[in-house]
């Protein structure tokens, strides 16, 4: 990824609705600014209500915004010549239901304006998202899952360069959130570039290179996905069996290590510069290492203080 090309830009963008009749307006965006590079997924993430879908529709050009500036692929969001390149898979998609799967590819592979080899290009996004088997069954008896499945389908009829996913985990159980993980992984291994709103911060764990963090329409947090908590101070869970009692001790005297367990299996909790020295005291004392693993609260930790943060400034 050249982390120099950037593929959306957003610049003190704001944006004003006004509920009613004779009410003053409201803002919901707040003059947010982040950027989105070639070839990563980018995850934009906050609680509910927090200004993630309005900044979607803005970028998508469904709605204008009252300030500030918005590109993708160097074009300003408002002009339409460069949306062919752009792929948009909503929340909520709404699919007439009496279409079969190959029916409903190749009705937005019409509108996209994919004509070349269209037939060919349904079949092969069947068989990418899972889909083949299920073809020619229509959408109204498609589950939850493959009718997300679908619809990132329909995303890449014209096969875009960037992507953009409104909330694709929302409502889908265990195997289906696998499952569009999976998508998006082999899309990332694609080449394509990949927004995703989403507020459910274990997939963006999984699968986002960067992210921003957005709380009451202000961005509050924008860089890597464990940007500010992975770091030399991040802790790490050792697990072993065989600990030598004086090792132990030593290494809470000495480190400042935590001692998760008692008997044969213990965790050894210690920050990521101290983890190598560790290892080698306990191989050293005959002890058996059995896993070494980040403490996976990191960006939720770093997600709630930015967004306590966000509603102090607000």
């Amino acid at each position: 990824m050249n982390t120099g090309d950037v593929i959306v830009q957003v610049d003190g963008l704001v944006k004003d609705f006004r509920p009613g009749f004779g009410l003053r307006r409201k803002r919901v965006l707040h003059g947010i600014s982040f950027d989105v590079h070639r070839g990563e997924v980018f995850g934009f993430i906050g609680p509910n209500g927090a200004g993630k879908t309005t900044t979607l529709k803005v970028l998508m050009g469904l709605i204008r915004a009252s300030a500030g500036r918005a590109t993708i692929l160097g074009h300003d969001v408002r002009e339409t010549a460069f949306r062919h390149h752009v792929g948009f898979l909503p929340e909520s998609p709404y699919f007439y239901d009496f279409l079969t799967g190959r029916e409903i590819l190749r009705f937005y592979g019409k509108l996209a304006g994919a004509h070349d080899r269209r037939d060919r290009r349904v079949d092969e996004l069947l068989d990418w998202v899972g889909l083949s088997h299920a073809a020619g069954l229509r959408l109204r008896n498609y589950s939850k899952g493959m009718l997300q499945r679908i619809g990132i389908a329909q995303a890449l009829i014209h096969d875009p360069e960037v992507v953009f996913l409104d909330e694709p985990m929302t409502g889908l159980d265990p195997v289906g959130r696998k499952e569009i993980r999976d998508l998006i992984l082999r899309l990332h291994g694609e080449g394509k570039t990949i927004f995703m709103n989403t507020h459910i911060l274990s997939d963006v764990e999984v699968i986002c290179d960067r992210v921003a963090i957005i709380a009451k329409g202000r961005i509050v947090h924008q860089g890597a996905t464990l940007d500010g908590v992975v770091n030399r101070e991040q802790p790490f869970d050792i697990a072993v069996s065989g600990l030598d009692p004086e090792l132990a001790e030593a290494l809470q005297t000495e480190l400042g290590a935590v001692l998760h367990g008692r008997g044969e299996r213990v965790e050894v909790r210690v920050r990521e510069k101290e983890v190598d020295e560790v290892l080698q005291r306990i191989l050293a004392r005959g002890g058996r290492v059995r896993g070494v693993a980040p403490v996976r609260a990191a960006l939720e930790e770093l997600f709630l203080q930015a967004i306590e943060s966000g509603e102090k400034t607000s």
